[in-house]
């Protein structure tokens, strides 16, 4: 009885196979295909992972239009199916696409037919997705030899197109006899092969049909729905000195618009040719050169801690977690966590970590939305870490943008309106704000950005929007960002003898919109000195011997990690007591700001407005996200605004003003050297800044006074200076 379930044997549902060979080929290719079907039916029906639980019969009738394959199963049930996949895919996905959807059939109870009998009920397409374990294959090592085999590959999705409809059966008429014929067409970018002549037989007397007597009727063709992708290779894989490659991706059906540029996938898929329509001159006359594409056939988002996706958290992280969050001394241990490497700007680093959590968005009953973001800038001297911070919080975030001032403009932060090379259409594409979004953008050198680019960045950190009105495209892009920008003082360095406004030299716009302005300063001190020393060269000499311990990259992890969980888990509120708190200390600070105003006669640099009282709000809402409390207490509040007292309000007094409390005999001074000056320079005059200060101090005057009396005059606009601060011309 051996053999009696051969090939060779027929069965009543043979299947029907295209080609027309011999007898005996024919019958033998649709026996082997006819096998592998039947085995792709019964690893459907049949394949349980554990006792009688069959996850893909449960899928198909949970969601009839795609079912997920993974290939790892498919290797478990049959060792063959795999390897007829991967070698030719393009045969045998049909095949399976095929069984997944009688199985759907004979899964689903028969319905009554008009006539009152029992038929199969009509069932769609079913669409399979394969997913692999396996590593994804370098952009650059897809060659020729992968044609039409199976891949994978990762990467970050730069741009989408717009969907299109492809068809899949095109029908055609024969214009001479009225013939209908329906002629497959290739999926992916592959079009229909129309052939030359009509097969209608000509009756006697009939003239026969011309060649290409074909028209494409679209109305009745079939069509599913396409879209196509540019694919580059992840920054992290790219060789030094090289710029990043891309790929197209065609993906149709179920995958269209599941994708947003920006996003990091891995997707499997089979690595395609087409002759590209638009081909520069120079390769029309190559007949053979084609273009390569991948048509996919599945893809997931790549779950690393750099997703988009909400994370899958394990128990026994999510346990961990909580663990650290209800020990009294959390926040500590995640402040001494951010940046490691450097020494000292404690407070600095708490501001980051605020900023890494951020506080809660609200969205208020009449649609006004409230941002939680928290923006941080860093202003002072050269080497006092402001970059190395930026590059810390870049590698922390979930999500983070890099960019420096002078090498961004405002279209490249904001979006652009590009046109479509192929189509000729206009379509946007997202900038650094709209990419990191529900991340952080880094801005080094934010003093080095041109003015009008500046300004571009004012609604996307308050509003938390973009609105874009060129080429006939108006629309608004999120970018719920939180920015952290480092910057210079214009001279280069802090000057202490200049007043803030001279130092912060941005304008008040900007600067209301950030949450905590820290000025960083390099101060000379012994003992300090030496500490920092010790740490540098600590840091440089035990830097072999760390990166062998693959602990730190687990540690940067685990805290990326952390961030994400506290992000998606907790949103707090304050509390009734913390909000009266909260109250009293804004009146406060801002009854001081008049006092303060009043007394020097003029407003201090850096605005105090309500909106930092909210950045106050903000604040204790992310220390209280640290700990993953759902009220901000008291305690959190006070923290907060210490924070916001040490950063800001140091920085909106700092200068001139305040250092000095002017006795009566140094106001004479002031004025006696004033009177000099203004003897020594006639209306519309210029002298040396150097000769005059040489010229009083001989006359017995201090020289910081002279200095002193000079910005005085430089704050009421009398005197200006002149190639770079060397010459000084009186103005009328």
């Amino acid at each position: 009885m051996s053999g009696w379930d051969e090939g060779a044997v027929y069965y009543s549902d043979q299947a029907q196979v295209l080609g027309d060979g011999t007898a005996a080929d024919n019958s033998e290719a649709a026996a082997s295909r006819h096998s592998v079907l039947r085995k792709f039916k019964e690893f459907i029906r049949g394949f349980e992972t554990s006792k009688n639980t069959f996850p893909y019969r449960e899928g198909l009738l949970h969601n009839p239009k795609f079912l997920a394959v993974d290939m790892e199963d498919l290797d478990a049930f049959d060792a063959d199916l795999p390897s007829l996949l991967r070698s030719a895919p393009a045969d045998y996905l049909p095949l399976f696409e095929t069984a997944a959807a009688e199985v759907l059939v004979s899964l689903k109870s028969k319905v009554p037919g008009d006539t009152g009998e029992m038929e199969e009920r009509e069932t769609g397409d079913v669409q399979i997705l394969l997913t692999s374990k396996e590593d994804p294959v370098s952009m650059r090592s897809v060659g020729a030899q992968y044609i039409s085999k199976l891949v994978k590959i990762a990467g970050i999705t730069i741009a989408a197109s717009r969907t299109k409809a492809k068809a899949t059966y095109v029908t055609l008429v024969c214009r001479n006899c009225r013939n209908v014929k329906m002629v497959p067409c290739r999926p992916g970018l592959g079009g229909a092969i129309v052939p030359r002549s009509c097969d209608h037989v000509p009756q006697p007397g009939e003239e026969r049909c011309p060649l290409d007597p074909w028209l494409v009727v679209p109305d009745r063709s079939k069509y599913v729905d396409q879209q196509t992708l540019k694919l580059q290779e992840n920054p992290e894989d790219v060789p030094t000195g090289e710029l990043p490659r891309n790929i197209l991706l065609s993906v149709d059906r179920h995958l269209v618009q599941t994708i947003v540029p920006g996003t990091r996938l891995s997707i499997m898929g089979i690595y395609s040719i087409f002759q590209a329509s638009n081909s520069a001159a120079s390769h029309r006359g190559a007949v053979a050169v084609r273009q390569p594409y991948i048509r996919v056939v599945g893809m997931e988002e790549t779950n690393e801690a750099n997703s988009r996706g909400a994370a899958a958290f394990t128990s026994e992280e999510v346990e961990e977690f909580k663990k650290i969050a209800s020990q009294p001394d959390a926040y500590k241990y995640i402040c001494s966590k951010i940046a490691p490497s450097i020494f000292g700007h404690d407070d600095v680093k708490k501001a980051v970590a605020c900023l890494l959590f951020g506080g809660s968005r609200k969205v208020l009953p009449d649609g006004v939305k409230l941002r939680g973001d928290i923006n941080v800038l860093l202003l002072g001297d050269p080497s006092t870490a402001k970059s190395q911070f930026l590059k810390f919080v870049e590698k922390t975030a979930p999500i983070a943008v890099y960019t420096s001032g002078k090498g961004s403009s405002a279209a490249g932060l904001t979006a652009s309106v590009i046109r479509d090379s192929s189509s000729r259409e206009f379509y946007l594409e997202g900038g650094a704000m709209v990419l990191a979004d529900g991340g952080v953008v880094c801005i080094d050198e934010f003093d080095k950005m041109r003015p009008e680019d500046r300004v571009a960045i004012h609604e996307a950190m308050e509003q938390q929007t973009i609105s874009i009105a060129k080429a006939g495209i108006t629309t608004v892009l999120n970018s719920r960002t939180s920015v952290l920008a480092a910057a210079n003082p214009p001279s280069g360095r802090y000057d202490d003898l200049k007043t803030a406004q001279d130092n912060i030299d941005l304008q008040t716009t900007i600067l209301s919109r950030f949450d905590l302005i820290f000025i960083v300063k390099d101060v000379r001190m012994y003992s300090q000195d030496k500490i920092i020393a010790s740490h540098i060269i600590k840091v440089h000499a035990s830097a072999n011997a760390a990166s062998a311990d693959s602990k730190t990259s687990k540690e940067e992890n685990w805290l990326k990690r952390y961030i994400q969980y506290c992000r998606a888990e907790c949103h707090p509120r304050l509390s009734e007591s913390a909000s009266a708190l909260l109250q009293n200390s804004y009146i406060t600070i801002r009854q001081d700001m008049r006092q303060q105003a009043n007394d020097t006669g003029e407003a201090a640099a850096i605005p105090i407005t309500v909106r930092q009282l909210e950045a106050i709000v903000r604040l204790s809402e992310a220390l209280a996200r640290m700990k993953l409390s759902h009220v901000a207490t008291e305690e959190n509040v006070q923290e907060a605004i210490r924070l916001f007292t040490v950063s800001t309000m140091d920085a909106a007094r700092s200068g001139i003003n305040q250092q000095i409390n002017l006795t009566p005999e140094m106001a004479n001074e002031i004025k006696q050297a004033e009177t000099q000056i203004k003897r020594r320079i006639g209306i519309g005059n210029h002298i040396s800044e150097r000769k005059l200060i040489d010229e009083l101090t001989r006359m017995g005057m201090n020289d910081s006074i002279v200095r002193r009396a000079l910005i005085i005059m430089h704050q009421r606009d009398e005197v200006e200076y002149k190639r770079e601060r060397r010459l000084i011309f009186r103005k009328a």
